[in-house]
């Protein structure tokens, strides 16, 4: 009993009397503004999410995670991706020849960086086979020379399946009528589309592993073998291992050292926008502040009273702290509740702002893709729940030491 009487006192002080309806007022503002800022914070949040999982569903499932390359070529590549597979954390491994040279067709010409796969061990490094518009990997047979093109690259050639493209590559061959560069007609067996706004669709293009191989004149070797490992932030850790387990002019990287600084601002912008809109939440609590020193100034006499009584300093500061922490706990919860359905409503809702009054907000140029991705994650919802309860009961702190200073003789000499 004498545990829930602040929690009773506490609950009663919430209604403010019909002559100070405007504590009331600033009570409620308080609880919306807790409950707008933990609201605003779930879904920008959410929305960060949500282009972080598109960059590495679209980019980073495309992108070798490890590579362990040597610019002499490779022979003996077997027994490497016996040795590299039996490190822990690796899923699978694939061979491939890099190289980098023109493509021209009626009159158009580009330069690429083309790649020579097998295309059944590829599809277990990459997610490239997911991204095919037409044609597949699985038509990149031996001695073909079918080639595989990015859409912008085909657009920008004028070329689709079944058409003849010439690659031209900067090595030479000595012929009976000089030094000339080296040329082969291939046949377009494929076209992808990894997304807008990087430069896969319009620069690289995939070729049978033996076919390069050959334009290449590099016999049985190969340039290098593509890691994938079971999570993509284990790359790093892996790539130190394999530099210091493999001897020689191997040279291993991984995705970090040339998309790790856009990943990195990503997660910077998310930690940037959360402290900021961390804020809205602080100027919400720092009315809760307000609200209370008026409220502990509007019932001086009852705590005098409450005091006279046998209250304890402690359970006067008891009372406020529930006043507090209720405005705090409510506002919270409703701004979890409404946070979590526009998070998961956004693209819907913004799709339908868009049909109804004929803008685009988000660019497939800019932005790579033409919606707005959101992902919930539980732990941003515990996180920010977490930090609006913290401020809401640091906030009650102050006028509630402020009402257990009470002196009951001062505060009823006017009475």
């Amino acid at each position: 009993m004498l545990n829930s009487f602040p929690l009773f006192i506490g609950l009663r002080y919430i209604r403010a009397k019909r002559r100070n309806h405007f504590i009331s007022f600033i009570s409620l503002a308080s609880m919306l503004g807790i409950a707008l800022g933990v609201m605003v914070l779930i879904t920008v949040l959410s929305v960060m999410n949500g282009f972080d999982d598109q960059i590495k569903n679209r980019i980073f499932t495309v992108v070798p995670q490890v590579t362990v390359s040597n610019p002499y070529g490779m022979s003996d590549w077997g027994s490497l991706q016996t040795r590299i597979a039996k490190e822990a954390h690796v899923v699978a491994t694939a061979p491939f020849v890099a190289g980098q040279g023109m493509l021209s067709s009626a009159g158009v010409a580009s330069g690429i960086y083309f790649t020579g796969i097998e295309p059944r061990e590829e599809k277990r490094t990459s997610a490239i086979t997911q991204k095919m518009l037409a044609g597949s990997l699985e038509a990149l047979r031996k001695h073909s020379f079918g080639i595989v093109l990015g859409v912008d690259l085909a657009n920008q050639l004028g070329v689709v399946l079944g058409d003849k493209v010439t690659l031209i590559i900067p090595q030479a061959s000595i012929t009976p009528v000089g030094v000339l560069p080296r040329f082969k007609r291939c046949t377009v067996v494929g076209i992808f589309q990894v997304g807008g706004g990087f430069p896969f669709d319009a620069s690289l293009a995939f070729l049978n592993l033996t076919d390069a191989q050959q334009l290449l004149q590099m016999g049985d070797k190969i340039s290098g073998v593509h890691v994938k490992v079971a999570d993509l932030y284990d790359a790093p850790t892996l790539s130190e291992k394999l530099k210091k387990a493999l001897s020689g002019n191997f040279q291993v990287s991984d995705w970090t050292q040339e998309y790790g600084p856009l990943f990195k601002a990503i997660q910077m912008e998310k930690t940037m926008i959360f402290v900021i809109l961390l804020f809205i939440i602080a100027v919400a609590a720092f009315n809760l502040v307000s609200t209370l020193v008026m409220v502990v100034t509007d019932k001086q006499s009852d705590i005098a009273i409450l005091r006279t009584l046998g209250a304890t300093p402690r359970t006067i500061m008891n009372i406020f702290m529930v006043q507090g922490a209720v405005v705090g706990l409510v506002g919270t919860l409703i701004g979890v509740i409404g946070g979590i359905l526009l998070a998961l409503n956004a693209p819907q809702m913004v799709a339908l702002i868009e049909h109804v009054f004929h803008v685009n907000f988000i660019s497939s140029s800019i932005y790579f893709i033409d919606y707005l991705p959101s992902q919930l994650e539980w732990s941003d919802v515990i996180n920010i729940g977490g930090a609006a309860l913290l401020m809401s009961l640091l906030a009650t702190i102050y006028p509630a030491w402020r009402a257990s200073k009470t002196n009951p003789v001062e505060a009823l000499r006017y009475e």
